[in-house]
């Protein structure tokens, strides 16, 4: 279906008239340059003057099946386009590059089967294998001359990965591992893309030979014939049915029943069992088989910014639309965005946007710095990105599917609808608080972390840059609060200082009543989770207000204004939010909270007129958005009644189950 084009809703293109700053300055600061701006736009021409977006029936009409189908069929020329024009323009080195993830959205309401080939199968190959294995499979990969997943969780264990039960057992005699499913939990689950599509995969599995257990590493398996596609004897593998979104995906299931693979297909790079069985323990670090694991996790940041700046573009244009209620009698309907509760539930969403985005950046590059340093042996900086990496992770996706909610509600009742897109948003971002490593195992492994940093800035050891504020707590210096950008960074880095305090007492009291370390850990895994998530609210606010400030140093005066009245947007509401634990932390007083909620009603009142400009700034494509209610036009009843209209239900005017069923039932012979 292509929706029709419209002139411009009035409402909104006043909106555009009131805009006080140059939008494609701050587009290219969130691009990385101008240049960086144009490649993106370059690459969304390309698909979009494909034709693949368009559907002759609304995704959403579609069954699972028809939905499925043609999510491979979109996903096959896709790939096509990403060998040819594609590469000419990114190059095949930077197939990673944000502007492919984010065009895929062009294609899909849901998302691709392919998905995790490019996200973690090709990664996963490029950090896990040697050279001689990267010569092979890499360039298959890139070619895609085969299809791969990556099966790590299993029906009985997640985030637990030490708790696999999938093995792969050296067979000496024929220089082959047997990869076996011992029990019913042990079947993999949940891999996208491994329900009816791909070929081959990464799969995670305890290691046996010669009688020992080594833990879990990675092995290459193909699990379906190449030609036919059938799956490989020895091969249990299918769809795991219905779910609350990705319903595309084909996520699967996976079982071996004593299947064999070569030696070699074991990813070598950082672990080896040799012909005769001989296990070679990792050269440097035995967690840099996680390195995969963290990458994904950076990338979830990255797709916590898109999805929430699609979903508050949807409700922010939506909102100068639509009108409602009187303010005074037989005055007009105001725009629901005038509504100082509408600013409220959205532009927190936008300034959290921007927030997640930087912090996305920065923790890539940290992520870039990270490997660098394992390259040349240091793994001082390790434990430090994977504590960031895991609570940002945790953060990150669950404020933005909270804000993403927030944004549906703001619809109204068109927001439950299909067509606006949200249910699509939210339903996948909902998903990413859990994958990947859920929640609240996260915040716990970044407790982990400081807890450890609290003990070593106790002993009079440096600590990592990002936890440097204990030191100064342990020095006794106090938080004196102040309403500044700084004093309120200060003042939340108190507040995690002072409960990770209290979690490190906790936990050596009760040690001192008998318990042992571990069961004195768990008692207090309430507090180390507020701890974490804590720490986690210092870095993005601290992030947040150092990258504005870097990126806008050449921009112009209104431009800086603009992003600096979001940052301190942010900084106020969570202000708001946590006025109980800075009460506790911080010498903060009813009189600066006073403040600070006048501060936070009139930024809502100066960001008003740049709204809808500022979401024009996510420079977001209609075909990307996908919503009858956050279209460029601003057209949302046209677009709502077109939708409605093309629904295959209104294909025939009375339906056939009136004449089986209903007629009957009205007259008594059913």
């Amino acid at each position: 279906m292509v929706l029709k084009k419209y002139n411009i809703n009035p409402d909104l293109a006043l909106e555009r008239q009131k805009c006080t700053f140059d939008i494609e300055e701050i587009i290219n600061i969130f691009d990385g340059g101008k240049e960086k701006t144009s490649q993106r736009r370059k690459i969304e021409d390309v698909v979009l003057k494909s034709g693949l977006c368009h559907d002759d029936v609304p995704e959403e009409c579609m069954s699972l099946k028809e939905r499925y189908e043609n999510a491979v069929r979109k996903s096959c020329f896709f790939s096509k386009l990403m060998k040819t024009e594609l590469q000419e323009i990114t190059g095949i080195e930077d197939f990673e590059t944000p502007a492919i993830r984010r065009i895929a959205d062009a294609l899909f309401k849901d998302i691709s089967p392919f998905l995790l080939h490019l996200g973690m199968f090709v990664p996963t190959i490029i950090g896990q294998c040697t050279s001689e294995q990267l010569m092979i499979w890499l360039p298959k990969a890139l070619d895609l001359q085969i299809i791969g997943g990556y099966a790590q969780t299993e029906l009985g264990h997640g985030t637990f990965i030490r708790g696999l039960e999938t093995t792969a057992t050296y067979d000496a005699d024929t220089e082959e591992f047997v990869l076996h499913t011992p029990t019913l939990t042990a079947h993999k689950w949940w891999a996208g893309g491994l329900g009816k599509t791909i070929n081959h995969c990464i799969v995670v599995a305890q290691l046996y030979t010669k009688g020992v257990c080594y833990g879990t590493h990675l092995f290459m398996v193909q699990i379906r014939d190449l030609d036919t596609h059938m799956p490989l004897p020895g091969i249990k593998v299918g769809e795991i049915g219905p779910r609350m979104g990705f319903s595309s995906a084909d996520n699967g299931f996976l079982g071996f029943n004593n299947f064999r693979i070569p030696r070699n297909n074991m990813l070598m790079k950082h672990a080896q069992v040799q012909k005769d069985g001989t296990y070679v323990k990792p050269a440097r670090h035995g967690k840099l088989t996680y390195q995969t694991m963290v990458f994904v996790r950076v990338t979830l940041v990255n797709e916590a910014a898109f999805n929430l700046s699609k979903a508050v573009t949807i409700a922010v244009r939506y909102s100068a639309v639509r009108r409602q209620s009187e303010m005074r009698p037989n005055e007009p309907e105001p725009q629901i965005l005038d509504y100082p509760t509408q600013q409220h539930k959205l532009f927190i969403g936008i300034a959290t946007a921007h927030a997640f985005q930087l912090t996305a950046n920065w923790l890539w590059n940290t992520f870039k710095s990270v490997l660098s340093d394992m390259k040349k042996g240091d793994v001082g900086t390790l434990p430090e990105l994977h504590a960031l990496s895991s609570c940002l992770k945790a953060v990150c996706t669950s404020d933005a599917a909270l804000l993403i909610e927030q944004c549906r509600y703001a619809c109204g009742g068109h927001g439950y609808m299909l067509s606006s897109n949200l249910p699509y948003i939210y339903s996948f971002v909902a998903a990413t608080r859990t994958y990947e490593g859920d929640y609240t195992i996260l915040l716990l492994q970044t407790a982990r972390f400081l807890v450890k940093a609290w003990e070593q800035a106790e002993a009079g050891k440096t600590v990592t840059p990002t936890v440097s504020y204990i030191s100064r707590s342990l020095k006794g210096e106090k938080n004196s609060w102040r309403s500044t950008d700084e004093g309120i960074i200060k003042s939340f880095q108190a507040v995690a200082a002072g409960k990770i305090a209290l979690c490190v007492k906790s936990i050596r009291d009760r040690m001192k009543s008998g318990l042992d370390y571990e069961d004195a850990w768990l008692l207090t895994t309430v507090q180390l989770v507020d701890a974490a998530e804590a720490h986690c609210r210092s870095v993005i606010l601290e992030t947040y207000c150092n990258e504005v400030r870097r990126l806008t140093k050449s921009s112009s005066d209104n431009v800086k204004i603009v992003m600096h009245q979001l940052v301190t947007l942010y900084l106020s509401y969570w202000t708001l939010q946590r006025t109980g634990d800075l009460l506790r932390y911080s010498s903060i007083s009813e009189k600066d909270i006073d403040f600070m909620q006048r501060q936070y009603e009139e930024l809502l009142q100066h960001i008003r007129p740049n709204a809808v400009a500022l979401v024009d700034a996510f420079d977001l494509r209609d075909e990307i958005l996908h919503s009858s209610l956050g279209a460029y036009d601003g057209r949302v009843y046209e677009r709502l009644m077109e939708q409605a209209e093309n629904n295959p239900m209104n294909a025939e005017p009375v339906n056939q189950s009136f004449h089986k069923y209903i007629k009957p039932l009205l007259q008594g012979k059913l």
